[in-house]
């Protein structure tokens, strides 16, 4: 059985295995282990609430019960560019026309800009290779929405998360080497590691306020803009189901997409329910499936902030009381006649938000 739950200090050494598994280009999980041992005790007051809610970092691991074994990690940032810079290019597009020639030219741009300083970040999402089948990946990015729809009070306004951009067949990013490079002269995996420290003055330094227009742009740089790297688009399409959308921000090294929403708009802050854990037989674990009437596989998460829980398991959403097993209650280090909250694992078909396949505008859609 899998669940999710709030990371601890003990999962050092797990989590170190996995962000030295993802490799390189995920800023916000980087294989240092210093650097992960203070983001865990970070992690740990966070979920006590000890530290002021903006400097907040909430990170899960999803753990398989019966192997012993961290195999998954995800995280929130309460808030992004608070305490340090945070910037993204802006996408801008202008129409200049000429009466004269009768020609008509659509002239894409970039922008500095720190416009999502102050959002609510999800990221360093990561599943080991392992484990992606069935529902897992969807477990294990879908739970911590249920977080943020548990304790709205602790988050921003607006949610994002950044995809990881495109990289070639060698691990170069077109996008770096014709608009980074130029401007920073390092390697793309230097400037990351510098904003992974949380070095990230150095951006507003070296980039020129002035517009980029795309078309100087090499043909490789323009086709990765909002491009997602091949290994990142099941986790894009996740976050584009539960009501994220691209909306013009890219990733300033990598050119990879920026997905948005407002917090009331996320799918499980607008239909999750509270219910009661009732004692009975037990409800399958969704990987094994349901059969019994009304039944469908849910999210079950803990409502608690100190002891976040979250497993799949199959219900009928319609009951007041959610009938669990001993093996659920377990997972969720819970008992009978406590709270919790319940969303389907999956949105209805034709619900996701219209908005959600606009991920797709960019130069080159995919």
């Amino acid at each position: 059985m899998l669940a999710v739950r709030n990371a601890c200090e003990a999962d050092l050494g797990a989590v170190l295995d996995l962000a030295i598994d993802a490799g390189p280009g995920m800023t916000t999980l980087k294989p240092d282990r210093g650097a992960l041992a203070a983001r865990l005790a970070l992690a740990a007051a966070s979920f006590a609430g000890e530290v002021a809610p903006q400097d907040a970092d909430y990170l899960f691991v999803l753990e398989d019960r019966a192997a012993g074994r961290i195999c998954g990690v995800s995280a929130i940032k309460a808030a992004v560019g608070v305490n340090e810079a945070f910037y993204n290019y802006r996408l801008s597009t202008s129409v200049h026309t000429s009466p004269a020639t009768g020609l008509v030219n659509r002239v894409q741009s970039l922008h500095l800009s720190h416009d999502l300083a102050g959002a609510s970040e999800l990221c360093s999402l990561y599943l080991h290779p392992d484990y992606r089948s069935g529902s897992n990946g969807r477990l294990l990015s879908k739970s911590r929405l249920l977080f943020l729809a548990q304790f709205p009070e602790l988050f921003a306004h607006k949610v994002f998360a950044e995809m990881r951009g495109f990289q070639d067949a060698h691990g170069q990013s077109p996008f770096w080497e014709s608009v980074g490079r130029p401007f920073f002269r390092m390697d793309f995996h230097e400037a990351d590691d510098l904003c992974g420290r949380g070095e990230r003055l150095f951006i507003e330094q070296l980039v020129p306020r002035l517009p980029l227009y795309t078309h100087l742009l090499g043909e490789a740089a323009r086709a990765a803009i909002g491009r997602t790297h091949p290994d990142t688009v099941p986790a894009r399409r996740l976050l584009e189901q539960e009501g994220l959308h691209f909306d013009g921000y890219i990733d300033i090294f990598d050119g990879g997409p920026v997905l948005e929403a407002k917090l009331p708009g996320l799918r499980a802050v607008r239909d999750s329910r509270l219910h009661v854990a009732g004692a009975g037989n037990g409800n399958a674990v969704a990987n094994a499936g349901g059969s019994a009437p009304g039944s469908a596989r849910c999210l079950v998460a803990t409502t608690r902030q100190d002891r976040f829980r979250v497993v799949i398991a199959d219900l009928d959403p319609a009951q007041a009381v959610v009938r669990l097993g001993r093996p659920l209650l377990e997972a969720l280090a819970g008992e009978a006649g406590m709270l919790l909250r319940v969303l389907p694992l999956d949105a209805p078909r034709g619900a996701v938000d219209a908005k959600a396949g606009a991920g797709r505008l960019c130069v080159d859609p995919r």
